[in-house]
């Protein structure tokens, strides 16, 4: 089938990687934290002999998904990522395995915001969120002048009046 929509170009910021690493050492973390203390509980208090085995897996499974979601993700996650946005609508590309690609028309975008968490703020980043009636949609880890730009742009597009 023969369409004449080009693929989105835009890419989302390369501090991404920094971002999601840093964000994901953290959760981990603290995963390996509270895995420990119940190890020294176990230890301590001679629990039944299943708890140990359990949380020596748990222990084993978390080191496995920090060595994938840390070290691996963060870089695959940038590269795919891609968007573009035009009169008719927010085209949004992403994945490796599962790969994705939504168009979202103009006339359905009841609003558009930008929002940034800690992390993100350390390296200047925002998400812009997309909403529609149905659902929302997220360009992650873009720049705050382009996040601010990208916003007013969609928001002009659609027609989103400010309420504010």
């Amino acid at each position: 089938m023969e369409t004449n929509i080009k693929a989105p170009s835009k890419s989302i910021s390369p501090q991404a990687v920094k971002m999601w690493r840093l964000s994901r050492a953290i959760g981990h973390a603290a995963a390996f934290f509270l895995i420990s203390a119940l190890l020294a509980m176990d230890a301590a208090w001679g629990w039944w002999s299943w708890i140990g085995w359990l949380l020596y897996g748990s222990a084993g499974f978390t080191l496995l998904s920090a060595v994938f979601t840390i070290g691996i993700e963060p870089s695959i996650l940038q590269r795919t990522w891609r968007y573009e946005v035009s009169e008719e609508y927010v085209q949004l590309k992403h994945g490796a395995l599962t790969r994705v690609h939504v168009l979202v028309p103009m006339a359905k975008v009841e609003y558009v915001t930008t929002n940034q968490g800690p992390v993100m703020r350390k390296y200047g980043l925002y998400n812009v969120v997309i909403g529609t009636m149905a659902s929302s949609h997220n360009i992650p880890a873009v720049p705050e002048k382009e996040a601010f730009a990208l916003r007013e742009q969609i928001a002009e597009l659609a027609q989103v009046k400010d309420n504010g």
